[in-house]
């Protein structure tokens, strides 16, 4: 990510501990960096969603204003609008338009919403980027929906198991893979956009090493890169 930045991925039920270290190591903003399912039936994959906040059941987690800004600014083609943050995959179709007529957001990720509500904890700046990875009337394969390793990346051997159990859901899966890689190449050219300190405005260049010491970010749900 660069110097200073700290990566955070996996679970999101195992970023909090990091989210909290990095905090204490002195963060100063955490943006939340990664790929989300499509909810506004008008985003395909590979758009660039930046939130505008992050809503839950309960709660709603506003991002700010000015890295917000400078982000839509930074990446060409982005949507502003709102995430909904949820704690178990939404892989059907159904499930998705559902989630979109109760709050409104345009995707979906399980992870922002952590971050949000631990930045807002802390009241350090919080910012969203996310790149779409299924549309709206996408439903996801079984294998697709196999969670991830401590470490953010596939877990190949499951995957595997569940194709071969269910050796139908091959063409969908290879469709996914598409929108996988689709997502992935957009987040990479947001990421390259960005700089340095992903479109942080309160990074001081005047001051590289105080400034690049004292921001992280959260790349959560990381795509093996």
């Amino acid at each position: 990510m660069g110097p200073g930045v700290s990566v955070i991925c996996g679970r999101a039920s195992h970023i909090v501990h990091r989210l909290q270290a990095a905090i204490e190591r002195g963060a100063s903003g955490i943006i939340s960096f990664g790929i989300a399912g499509g909810l506004a039936p008008d985003l395909v994959a590979g758009d660039c969603v930046i939130g505008s906040a992050v809503r839950t059941e309960c709660e709603r987690y506003p991002a700010d204003q000015q890295w917000s800004s400078r982000l839509l600014q930074s990446i060409p083609g982005s949507f502003h609008a709102e995430i909904a943050g949820v704690n178990a995959p939404i892989a059907g179709s159904s499930g998705k338009a559902r989630i979109h007529a109760i709050t409104g957001a345009a995707a979906v990720d399980m992870e922002s919403h952590i971050a949000a509500e631990i930045a807002a904890f802390h009241n350090i700046p919080f910012a969203i980027c996310r790149t779409v990875i299924d549309p709206a009337d996408r439903d996801l394969p079984p294998a697709a929906m196999v969670e991830l390793r401590d470490n953010g990346t596939p877990d190949m051997p499951a995957i595997l198991r569940s194709v071969v159990c269910q050796p139908n859901q091959i063409p969908a899966l290879a469709r996914t893979a598409i929108d996988a890689w689709t997502a992935r190449k957009a987040l990479l050219r947001a990421r390259r956009l960005l700089g340095a300190a992903l479109g942080c405005p309160y990074f001081n260049a005047g001051d590289r090493a105080a400034a690049m010491g004292a921001f992280a970010t959260a790349h959560l749900r990381c795509l093996g890169s």
